[in-house]
C-alpha cells in the first residue's frame, strides 16, 4: 500500500483527508498497512465489521493503539476533541478505567500518556517514567506529580541510572532541588559514582556500546565528585569526552578547568560543553576574564562575542546609527558568529533589513522561530521574500493550526499568492495594515473571494482603505459587479 510509505511530516489536514477517503472505501481494516501518523486520524468504529467500538476484538484494538501511539501527537492540537477522544478510547480499549495503569497498559499507550491527569503519574506502574520521556513538554501539575513520584524512590529501576534521572530532570524543567535530593539519597555503594559512568562510545560501526569505568585512582578522596588535574588529566581525557553534559558539569571543577583550559579547548567540543565551561569561567573570574586568559579561549571566544554584540545592541544604552549597527553585525558574522533568535530580537527590524542579502541567507529558520515579533516592513522586497521563506520553514509544524497565523503574520510581506490563498482557506481575520503590506504583485492577483476570506470580520476596513494605492489598484482590476455581489461594502472604481 502506497500510503504505508507516506512521510510523517504530512500535515494533519492531509492525513485527516486521507483517513476519510480510506474509510469511505472500506480500506481501514489492516491498520498495520498505514504509518502511525495516519492512524491518529482513524476512527476504530469505522473498521469494517466493527460498527461499534466496543465490539472490536481486544487484541485488534490494542494493536491499533500500540501503533497509533507511535505517531506524532503534535499533528492533533493539544486539548482538541479529537486528541482527547483518542486517549479516552485507548483507555477504554486497554481497560484503564482509572488513573492506575499497569506496565502492560503503559507499553501500549506510548506517548498518549502525555495527556493524562497528574494522578496517573503518581499512581501507575513505574513504567510510566519511560513513557514520559516521549513527551515534548509537561504541564505544571504533571511536573509536580513527576517530582513527587521521583522523590518517593519507588521506581522499579532500584537506584535509577543517572542517564534516566537527567532526562527526567530536563523534562521537568530542571527542578534542581528535587534532583539534588534524589541524587544525594542514592547509596554510593550500589549506585554509580557521579563521575564514574558507563557511557555510550561510538565503535567502528557506530552501534556498539562500550562500558568505560573510570580508574579508581582518578576518583580521589572526594567521593568521585571532581576530575583530576595535573599530569593525570592528560591520561583522563579519553573518559572525559564520553561524558554526558550533566556529568561533565558536575565533575569538572573550577580548579581543573583553570589548570587545563588550553588542552581542553584543543578538542572539538560539543556546544553544550562550551556553555558549561563559560559558566564556570564566570565563577572563576567574576570581574571579567583577564586579558592573558582571553587569548587562550580559542573556540570558546565566540561565546563571549555573542554576549558582546548583544550588550552593544541593547537599546537601553542608546541606539546605534544604521551604518554603525551594520558594521558591528558584519564584523560579528565575519568572525564566525551566528545570528540567533535572541540576537535578532536585539538587532530589530531596521538593522535586520539593513543587512546584505547574503547575510540574511545565513540566518537559520530556527533563529527566526525564536526571534519573536520582528518588524520587517522597511526591508526591500527581496529581503522580505527571503525572510518569509525562512519563517515558513520555522513554523511549518504549526501550519494548519490556529497558532500559525500569528506567528507567520510579521513575514507575510514576502508570501507568494499560493500561500495567501491557503491562508484564506483557514479561519483568520487579517488586519488591513497587514493586507496592504502584502507583496504588491501577489496582492493584485488575489481573487475577490480570497480577499473576503482573508479579511474575515475586518472586511469593512477595506472600504475605509479603498484610496490606499495597493487597494485602489486591486479594485481597478476587478469587475464592479463582482465587488458588489461578493463583498457588498460599497467599493467603487471597478471595471464596468
Amino acid at each position: 500500500v502506497a500510503a504505508s510509505q507516506a512521510h510523517s511530516t504530512l500535515r494533519g489536514i492531509q492525513l485527516s483527508c486521507l483517513a476519510k477517503i480510506l474509510a469511505a472505501n472500506n480500506l481501514t481494516a489492516n491498520v498495520t498497512s498505514y504509518p502511525p501518523d495516519m492512524l491518529l486520524f482513524f476512527d476504530p468504529a469505522g473498521v469494517p465489521g466493527n460498527a461499534c467500538f466496543t465490539q472490536v476484538r481486544n487484541h485488534t484494538c490494542k494493536e491499533f493503539y500500540s501503533l497509533a501511539s507511535q505517531g506524532n501527537l503534535n499533528l492533533l492540537p493539544n486539548g482538541s476533541a479529537q486528541r482527547t477522544a483518542l486517549l479516552n478510547k485507548a483507555l477504554l480499549c486497554l481497560g484503564g478505567v482509572n488513573n492506575t495503569l499497569s506496565q502492560e497498559q503503559l507499553s501500549s499507550l506510548g506517548a498518549l500518556v502525555c495527556d493524562m491527569e497528574p494522578a496517573a503519574i503518581t499512581d501507575s506502574d513505574p513504567q510510566i517514567l519511560e513513557n514520559l520521556k516521549l513527551c515534548p513538554d509537561l504541564a505544571g501539575a504533571q511536573r509536580a506529580a513527576l517530582n513527587a513520584r521521583l522523590s518517593r524512590g519507588d521506581s522499579h529501576y532500584g537506584h535509577p541510572p543517572p542517564e534516566l534521572i537527567r532526562e527526567i530532570e530536563v523534562l521537568s524543567s530542571g527542578d534542581a532541588v528535587v534532583w539534588r535530593s534524589i541524587f544525594q539519597s542514592f547509596s554510593m555503594t550500589s549506585a554509580p559514582q557521579p563521575c564514574s559512568l558507563s557511557s555510550p562510545r561510538a565503535s567502528k560501526t557506530g552501534q556498539e556500546i562500550l562500558s568505560l569505568p573510570i580508574p579508581r585512582s582518578f576518583l580521589g578522596t572526594s567521593g568521585g565528585k571532581s576530575l583530576p588535574y595535573g599530569k593525570n588529566f592528560m591520561e583522563f581525557q579519553d573518559w572525559l569526552f564520553s561524558y554526558q553534559v550533566w556529568a561533565f558539569e558536575a565533575c569538572l571543577s573550577n580548579e581543573v578547568l583553570k589548570a587545563n583550559l588550553v588542552p581542553l579547548l584543543a578538542h572539538p567540543l560539543p556546544e553544550e560543553y562550551l556553555d558549561v565551561m563559560k559558566g564556570k569561567l564566570s565563577e572563576i573570574y567574576p570581574a571579567g576574564i583577564p586579558e592573558d586568559q582571553l587569548q587562550l579561549l580559542g573556540q570558546l571566544s565566540r561565546r563571549y562575542e555573542d554576549d558582546t554584540l548583544s550588550a552593544l545592541l541593547d537599546p537601553s544604552g542608546g541606539r546605534w546609527q544604521a551604518a554603525e549597527a551594520k558594521q558591528l553585525i558584519t564584523r560579528y558574522m565575519d568572525l564566525g558568529g551566528t545570528l540567533t533568535g535572541p540576537l535578532l530580537q536585539k538587532i530589530g527590524g531596521r538593522d535586520l533589513c539593513g543587512l546584505e542579502d547574503d547575510q540574511i541567507n545565513k540566518i537559520s529558520p530556527e533563529a527566526i522561530g525564536t526571534a519573536g515579533k520582528v518588524d520587517i516592513s522597511s526591508c526591500s522586497q527581496s529581503k522580505k521574500d527571503r525572510l518569509y521563506a525562512k519563517a515558513r520553514d520555522a513554523f511549518a509544524s504549526q501550519r494548519g493550526t490556529s497558532a500559525y497565523y500569528p506567528l507567520i503574520r510579521p513575514y507575510l510581506g514576502g508570501a507568494p499568492r499560493k500561500d495567501l490563498e491557503d491562508l484564506a482557506g483557514s479561519t483568520i481575520a487579517m488586519d488591513i495594515d497587514t493586507f496592504t503590506a502584502l507583496k504588491p504583485s501577489e496582492l493584485q492577483n488575489l481573487s475577490v473571494q480570497h480577499v473576503k476570506n482573508l479579511l474575515g470580520v475586518n472586511l469593512p476596513d477595506l472600504k475605509r482603505a479603498e484610496n490606499h494605492p495597493a487597494v485602489a489598484n486591486w479594485i481597478q482590476r476587478r469587475y464592479q459587479s463582482e465587488l458588489d455581489r461578493v463583498l457588498g461594502i460599497g467599493l467603487h472604481g471597478g471595471l464596468p
